[in-house]
């Protein structure tokens, strides 16, 4: 639908509505038992992405080494000492021990990140902002991919339960897929509460099958000398090179770990990958090296191949119910993520429905769940299979974590004053192997990597666009507006040409405080009326997650018949006006809702050749604007009590 004419892109209208701490900020009941609660919890949602990459990344580490049909044992060992060590200092290391630091007031995740940056950047906003739009940019190129692979992956193991499967494996998948999609509009509160004992139940057994053939070959145990993964890499050469990508299989999903940050706090999601997950791994992998070792044969699908026959029907039945948990969980994140992006002036206006009455996290974007379910069904038939579509896998994941390394560069030097040299002790080895990581990853580029790649240019170039096109069209209109202290005193002078006063409360929603809003300037023009009350309204969103109650809202008075009025909200609260008004009251504003008139603006716009964007970009931006929610229906306002007034605009 026509941009809103008194509201830059940046849709900075947002309201008031009681946030549930508990949700958001991991604050459940004291005590050991509300820590155990919340770790299970966070097992279920945050670790459900990387509980099942045993499935398929190990059997992917030995691919290049078995296309001959004979592997040694230094082919085992080696990959799984990269896989453990990979699991220990990217995910213990850098995101248990060190990135869930870096929270913005308790939330996580890039865009966060990123708001809190912006508030210090010194200069490097163009460049920060640029890099926070292509880390959310991977995460959801990743979103899309992790649904098809998981699902693929749990599903496949229904070709070792019985013969003559293979021709069922995909209608089932996208079957199982649709059904995933479609029950998003009911929420995940009912669901929720059995994600985690699933989960909890996924990695029990995961780690009792690597006990049970650890001791097949304990040559395994090599693995725990980190030497022995330099050597593979160094001696393998190119082979080497290519496991590496493989390897990084294993720690997909852990951006999930600081996105979802703000829902469970960061001791419950300590707790639950020392205790329960990093040792499920950790066992799984050892088992399945040893198994491996122990029979060669078992390489085509070590996962699977290690439970006995009539343990394969229930455990192929777990692994789809864990990747079906841990595709709700990226398919959540990237609901939170663009609702993040719309906030911050990155997305327009989209549909925003809210699935909990109690959990204002829990929200349902159909627009964004109608992409991914269509991008998942076309991945599936493309790629066909699991081993095929792991190879797309990683580029994203690996992108996402250089820049958040990079972010964290500038966190810790502007927000923890850490000396150069400290900073580049702590984070330059990190840097330096995801980037090692993400080189091995760039082989796939051929075989399906352009995928994600593909997807992440599609959306930092549309998020780019929007955040451009709204400063050109903010700047543009500047000009020709008319100061709004001036404009009071001659529009109060009584004279023979001044306004007939009505009634009533009108409420002008506005991006610039400090200018008259166009739909007071065309009620004028047209309807030549003036209501009793005026009241300019502009909304504020901060770089942070919520915003406490006091300082929700600045009111001025600036006239008999003026008012000037600031909401100030955070990116991760829910916009609705109506209830804000609730909180004007309180500040002294009086009005009753049956007589009090919403106006808006609504712009048409139109492409100028001499725009400042390039010709595409700015059809690009009017496309955007055009298929934004109409902000009536966003913001929540009265149905029967706003007023819209149009206008034609060259950007």
């Amino acid at each position: 639908m026509p941009e809103h004419a008194e509201q830059n892109a940046q849709d900075k209208v947002t309201v008031a509505v009681p946030e549930d701490s508990h949700a958001h900020h991991g604050h459940g009941p004291g005590g050991l038992k509300g820590l155990v609660g919340l770790a299970i919890g966070s097992i279920g949602v945050v670790y459900g992405d990387i509980g099942t990459s045993p499935l398929y990344a190990f059997r992917q580490a030995l691919l290049p080494m078995t296309r001959d049909g004979v592997i040694a044992p230094h082919e085992v060992v080696g990959p799984i000492s990269l896989i453990l060590w990979t699991l220990t200092i990217i995910v213990m290391l850098k995101y248990i021990l060190f990135l869930l630091r870096l929270d913005n007031d308790g939330e996580g995740g890039t865009l966060s990140l990123l708001a809190l940056l912006l508030k210090t950047a010194n200069g490097h906003t163009v460049f920060l902002t640029f890099l926070g739009l292509i880390g959310a940019a991977l995460f959801l190129g990743e979103v899309m991919i992790t649904p098809a692979v998981s699902v693929l992956s749990a599903v496949e193991g229904l070709k070792l339960v019985a013969s003559g499967m293979d021709p069922f494996i995909l209608p089932i998948a996208i079957g199982i897929l649709i059904a995933l999609f479609a029950i998003q509009s009911h929420g995940t509160g009912a669901v929720a509460r059995f994600f985690g004992p699933i989960t909890l139940l996924w990695f029990l057994v995961i780690g009792v099958g690597g006990i049970s053939h650890i001791l097949d070959s304990p040559q395994i145990f090599a693995a725990i000398n980190p030497i022995n993964a330099v050597r593979f890499v160094l001696n393998e050469g190119y082979v080497g090179f290519v496991v590496l990508g493989a390897v990084f299989l294993t720690v997909t999903g852990t951006e999930a770990l600081y996105a979802d940050l703000g829902h469970f706090g960061r001791k419950p999601i300590q707790v639950a990958f020392i205790f329960v997950v990093y040792p499920s791994l950790v066992l799984n992998y050892l088992g399945q090296g040893a198994y491996v070792l122990a029979h060669p044969e078992a390489a085509s699908d070590p996962f699977f191949l290690m439970f006995p026959t009539w343990a394969l029907l229930p455990v192929v039945i777990l692994a789809t119910a864990a990747t079906i948990i841990a595709s709700q969980a990226v398919i959540t994140g990237a609901f939170s993520l663009t609702r993040q992006a719309i906030h911050l002036g990155f997305l327009p206006r989209m549909e925003i429905l809210f699935t909990s009455e109690t959990n204002t996290g829990q929200i349902y974007l159909p627009a964004v769940n109608r992409l991914l379910l269509v991008a998942v069904i076309i991945l599936v038939l493309t790629f066909r299979s699991s081993e095929a579509l792991a190879t797309a896998y990683g580029i994203s994941v690996t992108g996402a974590m250089v820049v958040t390394t990079t972010m964290s560069f500038e966190f810790v030097r502007a927000r923890w004053k850490w000396p150069l040299w400290k900073a580049l002790l702590v984070l330059l080895p990190l840097f330096l192997l995801e980037c090692v990581f993400f080189s091995a990853n760039l082989l796939k580029i051929h075989d399906g990597g352009y995928i994600p790649v593909m997807f992440a240019i599609i959306f930092t170039v549309v998020m780019w666009t929007w955040r451009r096109g709204t400063q050109i069209l903010f700047n543009k209109t500047r000009h020709t507006d008319i100061p709004l202290m001036a404009f009071i005193p001659s529009i109060e002078k009584e004279s023979a040409h001044a306004p007939k006063s009505v009634p009533g409360t009108a409420i002008f929603l506005t991006s610039d405080p400090d200018s008259v809003p166009a739909a007071l300037m065309h009620n004028l023009k047209h309807n030549h009326v003036l209501h009793e009350k005026n009241v300019i309204l502009t909304i504020k969103t901060v770089n942070r997650p919520r915003v406490n109650p006091e300082d929700r809202y600045k009111i001025e008075k600036l006239s008999e018949r003026f008012s000037r009025v600031q909401l100030n909200f955070g990116f991760m609260e829910t916009q609705n006006v109506s209830q804000a008004l609730g909180h004007l009251r309180k500040g002294g504003v009086k009005f009753d809702i049956m007589s009090t008139s919403f106006y808006l603006g609504r712009r048409k716009l139109v492409c100028d050749p001499k725009s400042e964007m390039p010709a595409w970009q700015g059809r690009l931006y009017v496309a955007l604007a055009n298929a934004a929610t109409d902000p009536s229906d966003y913001f929540k306002l009265p149905t029967n009590r706003v007023v819209e007034l149009g206008s034609h605009v060259v950007i």
